[in-house]
């Protein structure tokens, strides 16, 4: 839980339009490998005419296409999705794929229209720095 003050990273994809009727979206993609000690991927995607399910799909491709690639998964990038997918799972080094997707059609009269995904990162569970490290004395 974050606390009043503090800071955090947040990964944020924004789309704005306003052109009447435009469809616009954004989309934030993740890949958690299955060794705890290496890092994932986070990918960002905003584009215009694409709709949310799509939006969703290539930025949860691209984010699991970026990890195998540096975990040395061999994949045809020119396969569908769904099918890369299973691979991706199938080898054991990609536990989990997602996306966050928000999509929008643009205001009939031309007002301003605004589209958001997110992914924020929480600190920690410990409720104080002693928690976090006991060598650390008490705050000052």
């Amino acid at each position: 839980m974050l606390h009043a003050g503090e800071i955090t990273f947040v990964v944020l994809a924004r789309n704005c339009t306003e052109e009447p009727h435009r469809l616009i979206a954004s989309s934030i993609g993740i890949a958690i490998p299955s060794e705890e000690n290496q890092y994932g991927y986070l990918s960002e995607h905003h584009s215009f005419g694409q709709p949310e399910e799509s939006a969703g799909d290539y930025s949860e491709d691209l984010a699991a296409s970026m990890l195998a690639t540096t975990m040395g998964v061999a994949f045809d990038p020119a396969t569908a999705w769904d099918e890369r997918k299973q691979l991706f799972m199938s080898s054991g080094l990609i536990i989990k794929t997602t996306q966050v997707t928000q999509s929008a059609i643009g205001d009939k009269s031309g007002l301003w229209t605004s589209v958001v995904a997110a992914v924020v990162f929480l600190p920690a569970t410990a409720t104080t720095l002693q928690d976090l490290s006991p060598s650390i004395g008490p705050a000052v």
